[in-house]
């Protein structure tokens, strides 16, 4: 079965120092996996060198479907001099979605957003904007869709619906995603395969409900802890 992204090789270097360090890694169609690591093991840039925000140093990235490509994070929101229903139609132009009025409207009620259809994206709660973010991720049906800290700032219950809506969209086949979460209850419950990354470079990789065991953790968050604080003892 073709990949949805295929990276070989992949580096990038700031100042001399290798931020990330020649990792290779693929996604199936029907897979979540989760890009997991401590603040500045990697996990950013390689998703910035996968969208073409940055340029590799070296290293290969295949995505067979780049068009129906798309990515949210709570770090890029979208114009908030736009209401949420003029970003939805530009980002859908963008896009080129077909039947857009229909599709926006969709995404409207899916992610709660009826009520401020009219108001300014500017003028939204983090929540309500993290919200929006994951409607227009999710404009053109993405075969890749890439998301970082995909339910910050959602309320315990946000978060479940949100986490239902991505799963049950990747069990139809056809897309895979890249997710990744300083949440470890979170990648538990959506992620099929985790990639933990230290220091640019690929630690572990696994079953996010047996790969603890393996190493001698008992939580996926205890592992979580070892590689940001003792990586060489594993």
């Amino acid at each position: 079965m073709e990949k949805i992204l295929s990276v070989t090789g992949l580096r990038k270097d700031f100042g001399g120092a290798a931020a990330v360090d020649g990792i290779s890694f693929e996604v199936a169609p029907g897979e979540i996996v989760g890009l997991l690591g401590p603040n500045g093991a990697g996990k950013t840039t390689t998703i910035s060198m996968i969208l073409g925000v940055l340029e590799p140093g070296a290293g290969e990235i295949l995505i067979p479907d780049r068009e129906r490509m798309n990515f949210a994070a709570v770090y890029a929101p979208l114009p908030g001099n736009l209401t949420v229903t003029e970003n939805l139609r530009i980002f859908g132009l963008i896009y080129g979605v077909h039947d857009l009025a229909a599709r926006v409207a969709a995404l409207l009620e899916q992610f709660d957003l009826g009520k401020y259809r009219d108001t300014k994206a500017g003028l939204l709660s983090s929540g309500e904007q993290t919200r929006l973010g994951l409607a227009k991720a999710m404009l053109n049906e993405p075969r890749l869709l890439l998301l970082d800290e995909p339910t910050a700032s959602l309320d315990p219950s946000v978060s479940r619906e949100i986490r239902a809506r991505i799963k049950d969209f990747v069990a139809r086949g056809a897309s895979g995603v890249l997710w990744t979460s300083h949440n470890m209850n979170e990648v538990e419950e959506v992620c099929d395969r985790v990639l933990f990354l230290s220091r640019g470079k690929i630690l572990l990789e696994g079953n996010p409900r047996t790969l603890p065991e393996q190493h001698g953790k008992k939580t996926l968050e205890d592992l979580f802890v070892a590689v940001a604080r003792e990586p060489l003892s594993l």
